[in-house]
């Protein structure tokens, strides 16, 4: 499979509209988020995994690798870059859904973990035209973490330290196919992944999934634009300050600062996440 290519993934407050409509499908399946966590295999021992340093000076690079400013000690990067020599290197990963240039390679080799809709159709995210990987069974989740997976160990053989999963809330966009239940199963067995794999792993956004964080192993945060959305408390709590936020707009941004600044890592960034260099590069710290 290429490697695929570094876009944004900027995903918002989750709505509550979005959030019933999961809610009643999983009811009306019988199936709930504890039931299906209960099912998922306990974590074995595992090599020690170092957590990220709560309110570290942070760089959120995904769009593409350039050398960190001066200061900066965690830096998050697409998993086709290297790592940043000497700092704490988070590795992101579209684990929900598939990158665009991505699509024929799902189809070809896993056609039956692409969402469907009735017409037998991809199910496409239209923000950011990727389509909606299927997390709605058990062995479809298992054969996705043995993709996924892979990643995530690549990204531990090239040296990063940790991982943050992307489109963890994809259900919301799923039109009542998936549920919170299904993602979160499927982001224990990545959790399980990573951890077996010397990495710790971030939940990106998503304050729904903040009471699951415990049954699913998450071991920090990476939330874009909860200065914006007033959640960065939220996260600030549930993972003791180890929370890496990004922010887009310079309300958000000042708001982050300003509540949070002295305990969280905040960046301001292009929504393009361009390198240095580029046009429309925006790089700014509280």
């Amino acid at each position: 499979m290429s490697k695929h290519s570094a876009v944004p993934f900027l995903r918002r407050r989750s709505t509550v509209v979005a959030g019933a409509v999961g809610a009643a499908v999983a009811l009306g399946a019988g199936l709930t988020l504890s039931g299906v966590l209960a099912d998922t295999p306990a974590a074995k021992t595992e090599p020690k995994v170092v957590r990220p340093t709560a309110g570290a000076p942070f760089d959120y690079q995904i769009g593409g690798a350039y050398t960190p400013a001066k200061g900066v000690t965690v830096v998050s990067r697409d998993r086709s870059a290297e790592p940043a020599k000497g700092l704490y290197n988070i590795c992101y990963v579209n684990a929900f859904q598939a990158q665009p240039d991505a699509l024929g390679w799902w189809q070809k080799n896993h056609p039956d973990l692409v969402l469907r809709d009735e017409g037998g159709r991809p199910v496409i995210d239209e923000d950011w035209d990727e389509a909606l990987l299927d997390t709605s069974t058990a062995d479809k989740r298992t054969r996705l973490a043995e993709v996924v997976g892979a990643w995530v160990d690549g990204c531990a053989g090239s040296g990063f330290q940790a991982v943050e999963p992307d489109n963890l809330d994809s259900y919301e966009r799923s039109g009542g196919r998936l549920t919170k239940a299904h993602n979160a199963a499927f982001a224990r067995l990545l959790a399980d992944r990573a951890h077996a794999a010397g990495l710790a792993i971030g939940q990106k956004n998503t304050v729904d999934m903040l009471p699951d964080r415990t049954r699913i192993g998450f071991d920090f945060a990476v939330a874009e634009e909860c200065g914006q959305y007033d959640e960065c408390g939220d996260y600030a709590e549930a993972y003791a300050n180890r929370v890496f936020v990004i922010e887009y707009e310079d309300s958000g941004f000042s708001r982050a600062c300003a509540a949070f600044g002295a305990k969280l890592g905040i960046v301001r960034r292009d929504l393009g996440v361009a390198p240095r260099g580029s046009g429309g590069h925006v790089f700014r710290t509280c």
